[in-house]
């Protein structure tokens, strides 16, 4: 048993969803982004959607019910406070206020990256479940996600030059509310 490659593809752009958002809203609060930020970013991203399935097809079903019943909270919970804490440098305003949270310093990507890739452990598990191979699966999930995340800050980048000012606290919202719909999905 296993999963088609469309199937896959299907999966891996579901699960990158997330992490696309996030880039957008780095792209957005970046004065310029360079290819060095964007590849990190990206690579943050990927490698933690490639990590995530193999984590939970690693784990398989024995723990799914316990990782399921807190997974979203986690998720809500990291993005939550990134977007508030976006939103309050954005609203003190002055030059600085886009070199004051370093979207794209190390500890920030690694926040952001295990917060939108919570749900591909939930993934993991289910793959483990239905036999799909996991390594390959991964990794083409993580390639997705590496390249959908390098588009979203080049997205942002062009957004963010549109807003000026309010372009801090427009990310910030959008943190939040991929927040609030991963909590939302789950309690659905």
């Amino acid at each position: 048993m296993g999963i088609g490659i469309v199937d896959l593809l299907l999966v891996a752009v579901a699960l990158s969803m997330d992490a696309f958002a996030v880039a957008v809203s780095s792209g957005i609060v970046s004065d310029s982004p360079n290819w060095k930020n964007i590849v990190k970013l990206a690579f943050f991203f990927g490698f933690f959607q490639f990590l995530m399935p193999v984590i939970g097809w690693l784990l398989g079903n024995g723990v799914s019910t316990y990782i399921e019943k807190i997974d979203h909270w986690v998720a809500f919970g990291l993005l939550a406070f990134i977007g508030v804490r976006m939103i309050i440098e954005a609203a003190k305003g002055g030059d600085d206020e886009k070199h004051v949270n370093d979207q794209f310093g190390t500890k920030n990507l690694f926040v952001m990256a295990v917060a939108t890739s919570i749900d591909a452990l939930a993934v993991g598990i289910s793959f483990a479940l239905a036999g799909v191979q996991i390594w390959s699966s991964s990794a083409i999930i993580g390639c997705v996600t590496f390249t959908i995340s390098a588009i979203g800050v080049l997205i942002g980048k062009k957004v963010g030059s549109i807003f000026e000012k309010s372009a801090g606290i427009l990310a910030g919202i959008i943190l939040i509310g991929i927040g609030v719909k991963i909590l939302i999905e789950h309690m659905a």
